[in-house]
């Protein structure tokens, strides 16, 4: 039997998918919604473990406490690779606009359960377990979360601009983290730190209902993303039955097949996360609980850091579309790596100058990651596979990530040395520094099994001239290699005549 041989028409001006301006700000929108709402309850709770250790944890001491507390934090990170391998499968099934719509309900929901629960003193050890369950349905339904909304505003994007569309899903984030300390700190000062201990704490996570709601709407109101659409009629064109049962990828083929992207996903998710979560969620503790800051100051502090953060976010995407996104990884690295170690020095001061400057310096490293991660993520894998493959190593990086604040906090209690969160970041940094000189550019470059995307049909046609030169850049240098051959093979005649 003769095996045919696949033909490949070539690429045409109208096989470039022309992206809506209006329903790529949608996407960006209804996606970085969604992703603050998450990142609004991590602040939150960050910002007021403290609170929440003495609530739930009341007979152990405030190191303990604040311990116990960061460390209902950490547990849902467990459950996140169960919720990214169902919604990963979800997705890749049923399309990335469905499973968002299920996550943000499911988040919505959960957040809000946690300002019910009853206090220690109200039902005793029933507190701390209720508090752990909301938790644990955050984070089943986090683990499909992000990688679905890198996902769907990455297959959204032109290619030229992914970067700095990319960039605003985690301008969601910090601004989710600046809304949560922000509703934390008014509330704290309006209603003073006894009556916020007793019921005040409850009122950030009642907020995540609305926030909930709004996200829902706008994410209903979208359509599916162009490449997953593409990928569909593709499926229903060669065989209508691989629609009703498209066949299943199993983690072993992914990872056998997928290894490389599968490394640099992991180092990419591990070193930004790490920096991510020690900075915007340990570090409130930190400086409240080690260097003896009022809960106030503290917070303060880092919602200044954040708001610069917010203005630095959307440049680094930008910049990365011009000059590609492994400079940031490969300089975050470094940077991490050389100015750890200063940063906490000047952290711990004792001058509030210098510990803005420490934290400022960490800030713009971190910014220096999450600057680019959503755009380089989804191009790592083809489209038929890309939530579960992003969804498992996302979140199996993340459990590793997520106990950052834990561990940070038990380092430093245990060994007494404050420099411990610094020794932390260096590792982190080697695993980033690695990752960056490993990986592929992506940038400026179709996202894998998808045609290229512009922006508008003038930028469609600089497209298909570019790819058009680099395959005549391409017959050139093998026509050149071919004519390297062949000196070299009458090179060895002449000196060989034997040979001939």
């Amino acid at each position: 039997m003769k095996l045919r041989k696949k033909k490949h028409k070539p690429l045409q001006i109208n096989d470039i998918t022309i992206i809506d301006d209006s329903k790529l700000k949608k996407a960006i929108t209804a996606a970085a919604l969604g992703n603050a709402m998450e990142w609004f309850d991590f602040g939150v709770y960050g910002f007021v473990a403290y609170a929440l250790g003495q609530v739930f944890f009341p007979g152990a001491t405030p190191g303990v406490q604040m311990i116990a507390a960061l460390a209902t934090f950490s547990v849902p990170f467990l459950v996140r690779p169960l919720g990214g391998v169902f919604f990963g499968a979800m997705g890749d099934k049923f399309g990335r606009q469905k499973v968002l719509s299920i996550t943000i309900i499911i988040m919505a929901i959960s957040t809000f359960c946690i300002g019910l629960i009853p206090s220690h003193a109200s039902i005793g050890i029933w507190a701390p377990i209720l508090l752990l369950l909301a938790k644990l349905a955050q984070g089943f339904s986090v683990g499909g979360e992000y990688s679905g909304a890198a996902i769907f505003v990455a297959e959204y994007s032109p290619d030229r601009k992914r970067g700095f569309m990319g960039s605003w899903l985690d301008f969601g984030s910090i601004a989710g983290f600046v809304l949560g300390a922000g509703v934390v700190v008014l509330i704290s000062s309006i209603v003073g730190e006894a009556n916020f201990l007793d019921w005040g704490w409850r009122i950030p996570f009642f907020l995540a209902a609305p926030l909930g709601v709004i996200g829902l709407y706008l994410r209903h109101a979208l359509e599916e993303t162009p490449a997953f659409q593409q990928h569909m009629d593709k499926m229903e064109q060669n065989d209508r039955a691989a629609i009703e049962n498209p066949p299943k990828t199993s983690f072993k083929e992914i990872a056998t097949k997928h290894w490389r992207s599968l490394l640099v996903c992991v180092g990419i998710v591990i070193s930004t996360n790490v920096t991510y979560y020690m900075l915007l969620t340990y570090m409130p503790s930190y400086l409240s609980h080690n260097l003896h800051y009022s809960e106030d100051h503290g917070v303060l502090i880092i919602i200044a850091i954040m708001l610069g953060m917010l203005f630095v976010q959307p440049l680094v995407g930008m910049t990365s579309d011009r000059i590609g996104r492994r400079p940031f990884i490969i300089g975050g690295s470094v940077g991490l790596l050389l100015l750890a170690i200063p940063s906490f020095i000047l952290i711990n001061s004792n001058v509030i100058g210098l510990i803005f400057v420490g934290l400022l310096i960490l800030a713009v490293l971190l910014n220096s990651f999450i600057g680019v991660m959503a755009s380089i993520l989804p191009a790592m894998f083809p489209t038929h596979i890309r939530y579960s493959a992003l969804a498992i190593s996302f979140n199996i990086s993340v459990l590793i990530a997520g106990v950052t604040p834990t561990l940070a906090a038990w380092l430093v209690e245990t060994t007494g040395n404050l420099y411990m969160p610094a020794y932390y970041l260096m590792v982190v940094a080697a695993i980033g520094l690695v990752t960056g000189l490993y990986m592929k550019e992506t940038a400026n470059k179709p996202l894998r099994g998808a045609a290229p995307a512009a922006s508008d049909r003038s930028e469609a046609k600089e497209l298909l001239q570019e790819t058009y030169d680099n395959i005549e850049q391409k017959v050139e240098d093998i026509s050149q290699q071919i004519a390297d051959l062949e000196k070299k093979k009458q090179t060895l005649i002449d000196q060989h005549p034997k040979l001939d």
